[in-house]
């Protein structure tokens, strides 16, 4: 199946949104590492009705008059990793859960670590919302966009920081349990 593609500005940096068929498969930062979400070729359609609606529920958010999303998604991983981005879902707009309470939810609570992991190839960032994912101290863990931009989105959503903002450089793509 062909996957289509539109290219997006947003508070964060540029987003490329990626439909397959008719459901939305990736939301990808400007500064992806190479194979973090596994797509195939891509088509660029400005037009594609998933990627319209996906850019207007975006812009409600960032606008802050959205809360949840509603789009049909379609997300391509192990069964693991489908649990955890279920669990993603389920966290609610303006919370906060560590790594440990997802290892918990999806029934498997020694596999932090594997949430982790999970959590950082998650394809859907924000309509799954992985920066809502902290360390068990509270303190800003790797993210796909970079600790500025998980900042960003956990501020928007009202989140105040009771522990100081890790360094974006230093700990790109660390994890802390």
């Amino acid at each position: 199946m062909e996957n289509s593609y539109k290219r997006i500005a947003s508070p964060v940096g540029v987003l490329t949104l990626v439909a397959r068929g008719s459901k939305l498969a990736a939301v990808l930062w400007e500064s992806e590492r190479e194979n973090r979400v596994r797509l195939g070729a891509l088509v660029e359609d400005e037009h594609h009705p998933m990627l319209l609606k996906t850019e207007q529920q975006l812009n409600e958010y960032f606008a802050g008059t959205r809360t949840r999303f509603e789009l049909a998604l379609d997300f391509q991983g192990t069964d693991f990793q489908q649990r955890v981005w279920q669990a993603l879902l389920a966290i609610p707009f303006g919370e906060t859960r560590s790594y440990t309470q997802i290892a918990q939810a999806v029934g498997s609570p020694k596999s932090v670590r594997a949430v982790g992991a999970a959590n950082g190839r998650n394809p859907l960032s924000i309509i799954a919302p992985c920066h809502r994912v902290i360390g068990a101290s509270g303190a800003l863990t790797g993210f796909a966009g970079g600790l500025e931009a998980k900042t960003f989105l956990l501020t928007l959503e009202g989140h105040t920081f009771s522990t100081p903002v890790l360094d974006a450089d230093k700990h790109q793509g660390s994890f802390s349990f």
